[in-house]
């Protein structure tokens, strides 16, 4: 078996944690939005609500007509309306929500079990990378390149733009198989695995990954959680009142809206994962590595 490293914090440590202990793993995250309790609740269990969380509960009871309306639903209920609608939106973090880390690697040891809420959205790891993209050196192919690009000596004719990105993936798939340009995997969503292995301790390692902070996060996007939150909260509450059609009273029987429920909380559903699709998650960018 493998040996499993221990991911030493550096001095700039992690931007989304405030760190107690000489190990990544023990820094604790920011905020109120705990990745380990999100969709983890039971119906038997009491609902431990956050400040935040009893921020989106008052939103989605206050949309509902409460406390002018009854609203049947139970804490646990609408804890997994607000559950659902945190995994939503992180799940599709915005570029706002970029956060850092580094962590000093071990010479000989390529496997670190790193904190599942940076490896749910790592996006890069900087290890073994140059610190610029193209190698300028004089006589090289990269440079010939470079200069025909960008100084446009026509030195190559019809020489595009997909062309250049094909040509600079081409060389950093070379330069990761037949020199020490360094590479990553994810393995089971715990672990990540460096190659080649460290030769050095420590080995700096730089994390590049995206998370929620309850603390920073932006307005409107608290307020898509709300929405989203309600929205689901509305078919839940659609499927309890569509028992009954009607419910017997002296002035001969009050009808109930879950039919008018289910159906507003599948369009709003829809609505706002448009929403967030178009509107919140910005577009795959056109980067090189």
């Amino acid at each position: 078996m493998a040996m499993i490293g221990k991911p030493q914090v550096l001095s700039y440590g992690n931007s989304f944690a405030t760190a107690y202990g000489a190990n990544l793993e023990d820094a604790t995250p920011k905020g109120d939005i705990s990745r380990d309790k999100l969709n983890v609740g039971t119906l038997g269990e009491t609902a431990e609500l956050s400040h935040f969380d009893e921020n989106v509960k008052d939103f989605v009871l206050a949309r509902l007509g409460h406390p002018v309306v009854r609203v049947e639903l139970t804490v646990p209920q609408i804890k997994t309306c607000v559950d659902e609608a945190v995994t939503k939106l992180q799940y599709h973090a915005p570029m706002w929500t970029k956060q850092f880390a580094t962590f000093g690697a071990s010479a000989g040891i390529n496997i670190y079990e790193i904190p599942p809420y940076i490896l749910d959205n790592l996006e890069y790891v900087v290890y073994h990378k140059t610190l610029l993209t193209i190698q300028q050196k004089a006589g090289t192919l990269e440079f010939d390149f470079f200069i025909k690009y960008f100084q446009d000596n026509f030195l190559f004719q019809n020489f595009g733009v997909a062309d250049f990105y094909l040509l600079q993936s081409n060389l950093e798939q070379m330069r990761k198989i037949l020199g020490m340009e360094g590479t990553w995997d994810i393995i089971n969503n715990q672990y990540l695995q460096l190659y080649p292995a460290p030769v050095t301790t420590p080995d700096q390692v730089i994390l590049e990954y995206r998370a929620l902070d309850s603390n920073t996060i932006h307005p409107a996007y608290r307020n898509w959680i709300q929405r989203y939150a309600l929205a689901i909260a509305k078919g839940i509450l659609g499927e309890i009142r569509g028992k009954y059609t009607t419910l017997p009273s002296p002035g001969g029987g009050a009808s109930l809206n879950g039919q008018q429920l289910i159906e507003q909380s599948i369009r709003e559903k829809e609505i706002l994962d448009k929403e967030l699709l178009t509107e919140l998650e910005e577009p795959i960018p056109f980067t090189l590595f």
